[in-house]
């Protein structure tokens, strides 16, 4: 049995390692459709049993031909990091170890790979020592946990105890935010009973940061309502960030909670040379961020981070009678700070991350990856693209020809597959995404994939040759 087990194991490190060192020289979109992968991985159940080693080779077999390479070096849509060497060794642990990150009960490892792992994220994000860090699955949890807690801490300094008696009769809490949010505030506050109709959107300025001035217009008119305030660090188009020092202090001033979406652009303060661009962060009552993202971490991986660890476990918390170390005392366990009691051990690979990397690596990651967009942006921009956004991080908006095109060309470019690029719709216009998130994303891997951008446009006619 153990060397069967052994055997079977080796077989899934071996084809994880194969498909990483070979991601790079594949086409990073695969063409099959959907029915014949459908077609290798179904047809009916089997009424036996089936070998293990039999199950493993048929999934490899079947799902291969169906795997995007968002783990290699030119993927550029939505900001997905790849997964460094330790991290991914280190995830590959957390499941054949299968432990249960609830608290120290379930599994002593988890919980202390978990403080030390927030403990050095919190050092390299500039946040509050005394913060507490809840490991979830991405900046949508965190976004909701953040919000969840600034909810019980706005309606109790209006007298009313949203644990106990519910939204409904309370004070209404509006939800101030930029025009340039992203979605899963939204989301968060149609989840947390607040209605989207809650949301009290400001302008933002000509890059996407949220306008100061009418931040404090806006809050000047909600005095008689608690208030959420949502910044972000790292607007998803453009990369901007908000002011979140003179922000935060004008929202403070007003009696409002501030949370910071800072999905990838909190991991900006990890660097000396884009730290600025977060100045003041240490000043809010909540962050939200990703490790899957910039830290190039194993799906899925988010951190939720409250300033008021107390209330922190007093909001997400629950207790009972079977239960062992929970219920939010003095000493919060892992699971008193997450929506999920079950839930895997996401902290061994931000630990192995963070270890693997330490500090000068982390900035050394981030300033690459700014760099690297820049380039992006310089190479296109030299083949007659059109630059939209100032590249401040990596995020590099951009039109090649006519922006009606955008969506053909970007269909193009995933058809020819060197690379891989979204579009969005920014100021109105149709544009291609580029995100640079990728710790394996070399130079030579930005100047073919900018050649291949332009080339697919100058097939399609959007720009000359």
């Amino acid at each position: 049995m153990d060397h069967d087990l052994r055997q079977l194991f080796a077989r899934a490190a071996l084809e994880g390692a194969r498909h990483r060192e070979t991601v790079a020289d594949r086409p990073v979109h695969p063409s099959p459709d959907r029915a014949s992968l459908e077609a290798a991985l179904g047809g009916l159940l089997p009424a036996e049993a089936t070998d293990p080693v039999r199950v493993l080779e048929d999934l490899i077999a079947a799902a291969s031909p169906g795997l995007v390479g968002t783990v290699g070096p030119r993927f550029f849509g939505f900001v997905i990091g790849g997964a460094s060497p330790a991290a991914t060794a280190a995830d590959m642990l957390a499941a054949a170890w299968d432990q249960c990150a609830y608290n120290e009960v379930l599994s002593p490892a988890a919980a202390a790979v978990e403080r030390v792992a927030g403990t050095w994220a919190k050092q390299l994000l500039g946040l509050p020592a005394t913060a507490s860090v809840g490991f979830v699955t991405g900046a949508q949890a965190a976004n909701t946990v953040g919000l969840a807690v600034a909810r019980q801490r706005v309606l109790a300094d209006r007298g009313w105890d949203v644990a106990r008696d519910g939204l409904t009769g309370g004070p209404r809490i509006a939800v101030v935010a930029s025009e340039e949010r992203h979605a899963t505030i939204d989301r968060a506050a149609r989840l947390l009973g607040l209605g989207t109709h809650s949301i009290e959107p400001v302008a933002a300025t000509a890059q996407g940061a949220i306008d100061v001035d009418r931040l404090r217009t806006t809050l000047d008119a909600l005095r008689d309502r608690p208030v959420i305030v949502c910044l972000q660090a790292g607007n998803v188009n453009t990369g901007a960030c908000d002011d979140l020092r003179t922000a935060t202090t004008t929202a403070h001033e007003h009696g409002a909670w501030v949370h910071v979406d800072g999905a990838f652009g909190l991991w900006a303060a990890a660097s000396p040379r884009t730290a600025h661009l977060v100045d003041g962060i240490e000043l809010a009552d909540s962050w939200g961020t990703d490790a899957h993202k910039w830290l190039n971490v194993p799906y899925d991986c988010g951190l939720a981070f409250c300033a008021d660890a107390s209330l922190h476990a007093a909001t997400m918390s629950y207790a009972a009678s079977y239960l062992t170390g929970s219920g939010a005392g003095t000493d919060p366990v892992l699971g008193d700070l997450t929506p999920e009691s079950s839930r895997r051990a996401r902290g061994f690979a931000v630990w192995a991350a963070l270890r693997e990397l330490g500090v000068d690596g982390v900035a050394d990651l981030v300033d690459r990856c700014c760099a690297l967009a820049r380039r992006m942006a310089a190479r296109l921009e030299a083949g007659g693209a059109t630059v939209h956004n100032d590249v401040v991080l990596n995020q590099v908006l951009v039109s090649v020809g006519d922006p009606a095109h955008t969506d053909a060309v970007v269909e193009a470019v995933q058809r020819e597959g060197t690379c891989w690029v979204g579009a969005t719709t920014w100021h109105g216009r149709r544009l291609i995404r580029i995100s640079v998130s990728n710790a394996t994303t070399t130079e030579a891997d930005i100047d073919v994939s900018a050649a291949a951008i332009l080339a697919s446009a100058s097939s399609l006619g959007a720009v000359g040759t």
